[in-house]
């Protein structure tokens, strides 16, 4: 149910303005010993949650959330960044401090310009586990796609003779690629469940978003029964990977941007 397409609250276009500044801030250049860029990333990652927050505590009491395309990708970012937090303590890769910085600082400020409508999500007890794990999909597949580009990247340096084995800036090239796999498998697996829970409602419908999806998932699948039977690695790989996450992409992102930015109406 739709509830309304109301801009946030004051408070949180303050707190937004102030999380995308101290992304801004955590994005600049800084030497590999300064502390305060990555404690500004942690910063604005917890600003960003309680923005996050506060659109799903909409006033009046009325439990909900903000759909569409900005809210969705604001909401991917914060998951890579937490995966990402979580990885650095084994697995430490300073340099993407920049990129994920940036990423945050576009996704708060979209989401602000492009808020999406209020909805509640009544008509099934399952409805809000499966927006729950697709939206943790995303996230993973996320975190694999930035694993994979550092994976190319690392191939492209090699053949250049620019790099070794040692890969993405000190990381294993092997180990790298066993990560951005396991990403994939862990994102499939929440997938496929989401996809089971959407698909086995009553409200489900044969539109787009279903046919992109299942497009995604069935690339997805390919690539690592591929990976698994005949043994794909490298580029080959990694473009399955970048096809079936467009794909997903394209099932909500990119048809609610449509819907909201090119035709400009609302979406049940």
């Amino acid at each position: 149910m739709i509830l309304a397409v109301d801009p946030p609250a004051a408070s949180t276009t303050l707190a937004t303005v102030l999380t995308v500044a101290i992304y801004l801030a955590a994005a600049l250049p800084a030497g590999m010993d300064r502390r305060w860029p990555l404690q500004a990333l942690v910063a604005a990652w917890g600003l960003q949650a309680l923005v996050l927050i506060s659109d799903a505590l909409p006033e009046g009491g009325v439990p909900g959330l903000r759909i569409g395309f900005a809210p969705v990708l604001s909401l991917t970012v914060w998951l890579v960044l937490a995966i990402h937090g979580l990885e650095s303590r084994m697995l430490p890769v300073p340099r993407l401090r920049r990129t994920l910085a940036s990423a945050g600082a576009v996704a708060v400020a979209l989401a602000w310009v492009f808020p999406g409508e209020l909805h509640v999500v009544a008509h099934s007890r399952w409805a809000p586990l499966h927006w729950l794990l697709g939206l943790c999909s995303y996230g993973l597949f996320g975190a694999a796609v930035l694993h994979a580009l550092l994976l190319d990247n690392a191939e492209r340096r090699m053949r250049r003779g620019a790099g070794t084995g040692s890969g993405a800036f000190g990381v294993p090239l092997m180990r790298l690629e066993h990560l951005t796999f396991r990403f994939v498998e862990a994102g499939f697996a929440v997938l496929t469940l989401a996809l089971v829970l959407g698909l086995s409602s009553a409200y489900w419908r044969w539109d787009h978003k279903t046919v992109l999806s299942l497009l995604g998932w069935a690339t997805l699948a390919a690539l690592l029964i591929g990976r698994r039977v005949r043994g794909w690695r490298g580029h080959l790989a990694t473009r399955w990977l970048y096809a079936g996450a467009l794909l997903l992409l394209l099932a909500y992102v990119g048809s609610r941007f449509v819907l909201e930015v090119v035709l400009q109406r609302a979406a049940n």
